[in-house]
């Protein structure tokens, strides 16, 4: 029986019954265990919050961003911060944090030094290299438009925005990210847009059926309110944007509620396809045609709408391989009393709904979803999946229906069949702390071959979740440097070959919602004692390879040159019993 023949009704039960005794049986033997280590760290960072959350502007902030701002071959991290709106109408601004990586298990706030503080009300922030110098920039969503922080290699940020002509960019921006969709070696931007929203006109709490959940008064919106269009600025090659997004065709004439996107080969022949998340709306697919613009097929892709056709609240993307099958799958996290959706990647850009066959749409119902990515968390060399949940309505705790706002995080182990298996309490108690997330991130921080998850919350401190995998499974790291353009090798692909085991990596900017993780490409290798095959394929077709490659160490790729094995500036730490 095949996941393809999985029907609706009794046949769908009974195919989800074989396939779960299928995965029971062939389930990891070790659970990895995630530990919240963020006391130890010296994070100090606290997001602001409102206590009742009125207006929908105060509940959608919340990204981290991981970005190695001085090209120490170490992780630092950015966190977004956004005032409430009493705040903001008084003048009053929220700060956002930068936090230098010191190679010891800890970091320290150079925010001040590094003049990236107080950009905007900010929404989340992703990486690219506008200028094309090899340093990695920093874009700030903003509601009000976008920020773009050019990196002056001292440890030191420029805001460019004016400068580079991104200050056009007026709306709700979301989920900005960079991609060369044109294939000219020059990082372009698209910035997805959400409500059409004015701070001196808002509406009224409650005052509407579409401010009342289960008959209590929330926050309005994002239903009966005006969307924005979209935005695509076409990087110029001189350290300016023009905005291009109509005769590209994906303007958004509609005017959807855009939260999260991604760029991203999807039907591997070579050009950028890109997908747009959309709040309650059917979300984008839009195909590359290879001459500037796209075409958008997410219906005809199944992509659009869930497998009962229904709209649903789209807002964190994670793209991930997790089935070995060479494509790029598509996770996404929805609103509670929906499911968390997985569409694998059939090829030819054609899409298939798997959510409750590969296991994962049931227990993600009772939660409203946000950050979401795929990642090894045991080095197994299948990729689990992560989301972190919070709810939007701090009033729901005087409802009936028991629901809550502070939420816990779903973890969901690769059965290494196609399905997964959520792993609750066995994941370890932290992930069952309930908090407000938002934002999400992975990135091996502590350079001990394991991937460790960074949670912004919209309500307090941030969350560091330490992986302690199976100490017994290898792994690799590669970072991977373009040449002579697109220096941060964005939307470069990694194929890694052991045995029988084929895995796929590309690098991206953005993605989860609002947050980016580490550029370097990450691979669990399970019990492999060798790489038999690292393959590289570059944008712009070039290909490089190497064989019997040695496991259990970080390697950079310069474009055109060797896999070079290389050792962080510091002892690297020790995995923690």
């Amino acid at each position: 029986m095949t996941r393809r023949s999985c029907l609706r009704g009794w046949v769908r039960l009974i195919c989800a019954g074989v396939l779960f005794s299928q995965a029971w049986a062939q389930r990891p033997a070790h659970i990895p265990q995630l530990v919240d280590i963020t006391a130890s760290t010296g994070i100090h960072f606290d997001h602001i919050s409102s206590s009742d959350q009125k207006y929908i502007v105060e509940s959608m902030s919340g990204g981290v961003a991981v970005i190695d701002y001085d090209g120490d071959g170490w992780p630092d991290l950015y966190f977004t911060n956004a005032p409430s709106v009493a705040m903001a109408l008084a003048g009053k601004k929220a700060r956002s944090a930068l936090y230098h990586n010191n190679h010891d298990g800890t970091f320290t706030d150079v925010t001040d030094k590094a003049g990236v503080g107080v950009p905007c009300w900010a929404m989340g922030a992703a990486v690219g290299d506008y200028n094309n110098d090899g340093r990695p920039d920093l874009i700030v969503s903003c509601f009000g438009g976008v920020i773009l922080y050019r990196n002056n290699g001292d440890g030191t940020f420029t805001d460019v925005t004016k400068a580079s002509g991104l200050d056009k960019d007026e709306g709700w921006a979301t989920g900005a990210v960079f991609g060369d969709y044109d294939g000219d070696g020059n990082s372009d931007l698209f910035v997805p847009h959400y409500v059409d929203l004015n701070l001196h006109d808002l509406p009224s709490f409650g005052s509407k059926k579409t401010c009342q959940y289960h008959d209590v008064a929330v926050q309005c919106g994002p239903r009966g309110l005006p969307g924005s269009p979209d935005s695509l600025f076409h990087n110029n090659g001189n350290g300016t944007f023009t905005e291009v997004s109509k005769q590209a065709g994906v303007d958004d004439p509609r005017h959807f509620f855009g939260l999260g996107a991604v760029w991203s080969d999807l039907d591997n022949n070579g050009k950028l396809d890109l997908f747009v998340a959309n709040d309650g709306e059917p979300n984008f697919l839009y195909r590359n045609e290879g001459d500037g613009r796209f075409k958008e097929i997410a219906l005809d892709s199944g992509v659009a709408v869930s497998e009962e056709g229904m709209e649903q609240a789209n807002m964190g993307v994670a793209l991930g391989d997790y089935n070995h099958s060479g494509l790029m799958s598509i996770a996404i996290s929805h609103f509670s009393d929906e499911y968390a959706t997985l569409y694998r990647n059939d090829g030819s850009l054609s899409f298939t709904d798997v959510s409750h066959t590969a296991g994962i749409a049931r227990a993600s119902v009772p939660y409203v979803g946000w950050g979401d990515a795929f990642v090894d968390l045991d080095n197994s060399g299948w990729l689990d999946l992560v989301l972190v949940n919070g709810h939007v309505y701090p009033q729901v705790e005087t409802g009936k229906g028991g629901t809550a706002y502070r939420e816990p995080k779903l973890i969901y182990m690769n059965q290494h069949d196609g399905t997964f298996r959520a792993a609750g309490a066995t994941a370890g108690k932290d992930v069952l702390v309930p908090q407000v997330s938002r934002g999400l991130a992975v990135a091996d921080l502590f350079r001990r071959g394991v991937l460790d998850i960074i949670v912004e919350n919209l309500d307090g401190s941030p969350m560091i979740l330490e992986s302690r995998a199976d100490p017994a499974n290898h792994w690799v790291s590669i970072a991977l440097e373009g040449a002579p353009t697109n220096k941060l090798a964005l939307n470069a692909r990694v194929r890694v070959t052991t045995g029988k085991v084929h895995q796929l990596g590309e690098v991206r900017s953005g993605g989860s919602y609002l947050s980016q993780s580490e550029l370097a490409l990450h691979f669990g290798l399970g019990a492999a004692r060798t790489i038999d095959k690292v393959e590289v394929n570059w944008p712009g077709g070039a290909t490089q390879a190497f064989t019997q490659v040695p496991v259990d160490g970080f390697y950079k790729l310069k474009q055109g040159g060797q896999l070079t094995p290389i050792a962080p500036k510091a002892n690297v730490i020790s995995a923690r019993p």
